[in-house]
Parts: structure tokens; C-alpha cells; sequence
């Protein structure tokens, strides 16, 4: 009984933590330079933007995250980043890895400094930070008719070459989902983006998968961002 009651006690103590947190920032801040308040309790995860190997569901992660930084800290490639309190609202200070800048090497030294367990420790061909989706109406290799280039770039950097990424009979790439860690050097590699016609796009994008399944991630995703 004596348990119980600490732990609803705990519970509202974090409650109203919480409201005080969101409550502050929002009067504190200038609401001008920061996004709509209702999105300051939504998670800012999404296209490319994911979260760091081993990461536990992203509805608990922002509980578990102490952002103590160690993380960050131990990171040889400086992957990983942090939310300010205008783009992660009240998960703020929580990382966070933007593949398009710098993507994950799969090195594990942060998920071996966690201290709450918002990083679980895994092998690196058990990471699921998400899974790459190619857009072939922009691929290099699956537009080789109209570019003339035949381009291997994604498969040579893929880290599980011909496990995640392979090659079909016309030399096209094409991702196996159920293996892809998500780690993002694929996006980060691709040339498509340096073809004029593709004002600037990448043919690799990175969805997370937090709340979606594996197979359920179409195109129409990338589409929609």
C-alpha cells in the first residue's frame, strides 16, 4: 500500500513538473521564433532526424533521458546533436542524429556511456534507428535511361552491403528493410542531389521507425515531409 501511494505521488510530482516545465518555456520564450505551442509536446523525430542507436520507443524516451550528454560526448564523428527548446520543446535537450549532416557510424560507444538505459546496448546489425527508402523517380542508377550514369554509391558506403542494400539484374539498388539500420550514410552519400533537376533532393530517405512498422513505410511518406 505504502508503495502504491509513493508511486502515485511520484507520478503527480511529475505531472505537475512537467506543466511547470512547458508553462515556463512558454512564457518565458518569445512565441514568435518558436513553432506552433501545440507542437512543443510532439515529438520532433521524423525524416532523417532520428534518434541515436539502441534508443528505446520514442513515447518513453524523453522520460528516460536524463540529457546528461555522454552521449554526445563519446561520439568520435560528432553525429550527434541536441534539440533546442525551439525545435524539441519539451523534448529539448534530448539527441538526436540528422543523417543529412552526419550520419551514424555504428561505432556503439554511446549506447555503452547511457546511464538510464534510453540507450540500450545491441550489435550494430541489430540497430533500428530506421530504414532508408529510395526514391527511384530520382535515383541516379533507376533513372540511368534519362541520366546516363550508373552509380553503386549507396551500396559501396552501406555498412551491411548486400545485406541491407543489394544490387538487382540491372544493377539498381533496392533496400532490404527487415536489415537496413537506418544509420543514414546511404542518404548522406548520395550524388542525386548534385543533378540539377533535383533542386538539392536525395534519393535516400531516412524514416524512423517509432511508431510505424517496417513494411508499412511507403513513398507517399517521403512525399508528405
Amino acid at each position: 500500500m505504502e508503495k502504491r501511494k509513493k508511486t502515485e505521488n511520484r507520478r503527480k510530482f511529475l505531472k505537475v513538473a512537467l506543466g511547470a516545465f512547458i508553462s515556463g518555456v512558454l512564457t518565458s520564450c518569445n512565441l514568435k521564433n518558436l513553432k506552433n505551442p501545440k507542437t512543443m509536446v510532439k515529438s520532433p523525430i521524423g525524416p532523417n532526424v532520428l534518434r541515436p542507436p539502441g534508443a528505446v520507443p520514442e513515447n518513453i524516451f524523453a522520460q528516460k533521458c536524463i540529457r546528461c550528454g555522454r552521449c554526445g560526448e563519446v561520439c568520435p564523428y560528432h553525429c550527434i546533436k541536441y534539440f533546442d527548446i525551439r525545435d524539441g520543446g519539451v523534448f529539448s535537450g534530448t539527441p538526436h542524429v540528422d543523417v543529412l549532416e552526419k550520419p551514424c557510424y555504428l561505432c556503439m560507444k554511446c549506447v555503452e556511456v547511457c546511464p538510464t538505459g534510453s540507450l540500450v546496448p545491441c550489435k550494430k546489425e541489430e540497430v533500428r534507428m530506421g530504414v532508408a527508402v529510395i526514391n527511384r523517380q530520382i535515383c541516379v542508377t533507376w533513372q540511368q535511361n534519362k541520366t546516363g550514369l550508373m552509380c553503386k554509391t549507396c551500396f559501396s558506403v552501406c555498412p551491411f552491403s548486400g545485406i541491407a542494400i543489394k544490387i538487382d539484374h540491372d544493377f539498381r539498388p533496392y533496400i532490404v528493410e527487415e536489415n537496413c539500420t537506418g544509420c543514414g550514410i546511404c542518404a548522406y552519400s548520395c550524388i542525386a542531389d548534385t543533378l540539377p533537376e533535383n533542386n538539392g533532393k536525395k534519393a535516400i530517405t531516412i524514416m524512423p521507425i517509432k511508431w510505424k512498422k517496417i513494411k508499412e513505410i511507403k513513398l507517399e511518406d517521403i512525399k508528405k515531409s
